[in-house]
């Protein structure tokens, strides 16, 4: 089978592979659509020390969705279309994996897996958003408008929130996220977030605010901004282990912190499952995340793409056919 792994910091390389096989219990999913996610390239793209390489086949790549060609279970059929959250120690750059009915969420026969496998994302921002408190009225700012960020702004949106005050310093990023539902965008290179925030809400601060870009100062920033007794919502991942903290900030503002991760949730499928039936349903739409398309032959170009924020990007879909 097609596969790929990292043989060098930042460097790809392609290679044929024995195909898994399922054993009882399990599917043989051919993979069709893979996608780049920030995780990937802080955890695995990124510069590691030189003993890390060659990485393990597949690695980094964890947004996949492709069709059942091997079942081993009642509980899918060969046919059937899934996203699947690869098992601990794989992952998805490769044309087949094996998994368990666990970690598969069934997909709809219509609509192409390009737009479907977007849900993954979308649906791990689902998890987070169920922590919140109610948005009906309140004021949510969201720091950093990736995929991730534009997921925040597409569900907040349409739960209520009276306004969803987006910050990015990517200005292309700031106008795609008018079309997912922000109702206020801030460069923070041009404009003063807090003044801003303070205008917006009367300054009275926000009721939510989102951490989604992963850095010390967004972290430090959701601090300043989130009204007294707020909450704040942590889901960038750092660079770093441990980070400076403003500690005043969060002794006068006291907020309820959530750090959310919906992989460790305790069900991965669950919020997937129900961003795919919101999105079957028209509630919501997380497809138009997707800005660019490549062949799988093409790995090389969509992490470099994705890393140096190249051509307008927010996310790439791989196909495994090509």
């Amino acid at each position: 089978m097609k596969a790929a792994r990292l043989v060098g910091p930042k460097l790809f390389e392609l290679l044929e592979t024995e195909p898994p096989t399922a054993q009882d219990g399990q599917c043989l999913v051919r993979l069709e659509r893979v996608s780049v996610c920030g995780s990937d390239i802080r955890h695995g793209f990124a510069i590691n020390p030189e003993e890390m390489y060659p990485m393990p086949i597949g690695h980094p790549c964890h947004e996949l969705a492709g069709t059942i060609v091997d079942s081993r279970t009642d509980a899918y059929h060969e046919g059937q279309r899934v996203i699947v959250i690869p098992p601990r120690g794989s992952a998805g750059l490769v044309e087949y994996i094996a998994s368990d009915p666990s970690r598969m969420i069934l997909l709809p026969d219509h609509g192409t897996l390009d737009e479907w496998v977007m849900c993954q994302p979308s649906g791990t921002v689902l998890y987070s958003c169920q922590q919140m408190p109610n948005l009906l009225g309140k004021n949510v700012v969201i720091l950093g408008q990736g995929s991730i960020g534009l997921s925040f702004t597409m569900i907040t949106s349409r739960i209520g929130a009276r306004n969803v005050i987006v910050a990015d310093l990517l200005d292309y990023r700031l106008e795609a996220s008018k079309q997912f539902g922000s109702t206020h965008q801030i460069n923070p290179d041009q404009d003063d977030l807090e003044t801003a925030v303070n205008q917006i809400t009367n300054g009275e601060g926000a009721d939510v605010v989102v951490e989604a870009a992963g850095y010390a100062d967004t972290f430090n920033m959701a601090m300043r901004v989130v009204r007294q007794f707020g909450t704040v919502i942590i889901f960038g991942i750092q660079e770093e282990h441990s980070i400076p903290l403003e500690h005043n900030w969060l002794m006068d503002k006291q907020p309820r912190i959530i750090p959310t991760t919906g992989a460790r949730s305790g069900n991965p499928i669950s919020h997937i499952q129900e961003i795919v039936a919101l999105r079957q349903r028209g509630w919501c739409d997380p497809s138009p995340l997707v800005t660019h398309q490549l062949g799988f032959s093409n790995v090389q170009q969509a992490y470099d793409m994705y890393d140096q924020r190249q051509d307008n990007i927010i996310k790439v879909v791989m196909d495994l056919s090509a």
